[in-house]
């Protein structure tokens, strides 16, 4: 999802490698680009600079020629590389603004680099993406999903938005929930987790953080049971290291799949735990921003009667 800004909120300073238009009269577009940029430009240039996506209106692309223009509207030309198109098979692009980017991972792509993989990771992937419209760009890593898991992440595109959202976590993060397809049923029908985790060392675990130490507190709700797999809603609800794995094998329901902490089972071929809800304060516009991925079919699958 996404929130149109009021117009005046579009506008920013100028960048270098790029021409502003100020609209004084209803117009259209081409022909305003004509006017404004023929002693620099031919006719074929100015098109090609609409269909490469470097002309905005009030702070948007637009590659309609015959767009509406009217008094006060701002045209930006960039000269840059353009509006880029982001498409991988693993890592699906849900929202992006100046700020931040929200993605959808499929299981099996690492989120940052490891001792064994370097390059094939959403943070190397995002990274790539945002320095193909300027090398200068780049992405920073707020947490991290790891490779058997699915679901939604966000990344930061500049120190001073990770940095707010890492040191206000617990209040600007308002809902992060997680579906798990575990073996067998919970005694009870929802609980509250405690744990904490001071030792210094690096764990197994869904959800980090730059920060240890830190108590966290998971809620998990039962969705759904045959008695052999339950579909369990696990919301966070403070802490940023998420120990999701090591609580519910604890409890004796282990997530299907997940033969490290007690899983006889692996139905899905994977470890079935996917990030579902990600809801949090921009740090920018301070909105709430609420974003879901729907839970696999092959977890509610599991708990058919």
């Amino acid at each position: 999802m996404g929130r149109r800004s009021d117009k005046k909120n579009n506008y920013k300073p100028r960048q270098a490698g790029e021409r502003r238009i100020s609209v004084n009269e209803e117009a259209t577009l081409l022909p305003l680009l004509y006017n404004s940029l023929a002693k620099e430009h031919s006719k074929t240039a100015i098109k090609s600079l609409l269909s490469k996506g470097q002309v905005l209106v009030n702070g948007e692309v637009t590659t309609q020629f015959d767009a509406p223009l009217h008094p006060n509207d701002l045209v930006t030309i960039t000269y840059g590389r353009g509006k880029v198109v982001f498409n991988h098979p693993m890592l699906k692009l849900v929202w992006e603004d100046d700020s931040l980017i929200v993605v959808n991972k499929k299981n099996g792509l690492l989120s940052v680099a490891n001792q064994k993989v370097k390059e094939r990771t959403a943070y190397q992937l995002l990274s790539d993406y945002v320095k193909k419209t300027d090398l200068r760009n780049k992405i920073f890593i707020l947490h991290r999903l790891e490779r058997e898991a699915s679901g939604l992440m966000i990344f930061a595109k500049n120190k001073g938005v990770q940095a707010q959202l890492h040191t206000n976590w617990n209040t600007m993060m308002t809902n992060r929930s997680f579906a798990a397809a575990v073996e067998g049923r919970p005694e009870k029908d929802t609980d509250l987790l405690m744990s904490f985790d001071s030792n210094g060392e690096k764990s197994t675990v869904y959800i980090t953080s730059a920060d240890s130490g830190t108590e966290t507190i998971m809620r998990y709700k039962l969705l759904k049971t045959n008695d052999i797999y339950s579909l369990l809603e696990l919301t966070m609800e403070s802490g940023h290291k998420n120990l999701i794995r090591e609580r519910l094998g604890a409890l004796g329901t282990p997530i299907a799949g997940d033969e490290k902490f007690g899983a006889q089972t692996n139905p899905v071929a994977r470890i079935a735990l996917h990030a579902h809800k990600l809801f949090f304060i921009h740090p920018v516009t301070n909105e709430e921003m609420c974003f879901e991925s729907p839970i696999p079919s092959s977890f509610i699958s599991l708990v058919k009667k």
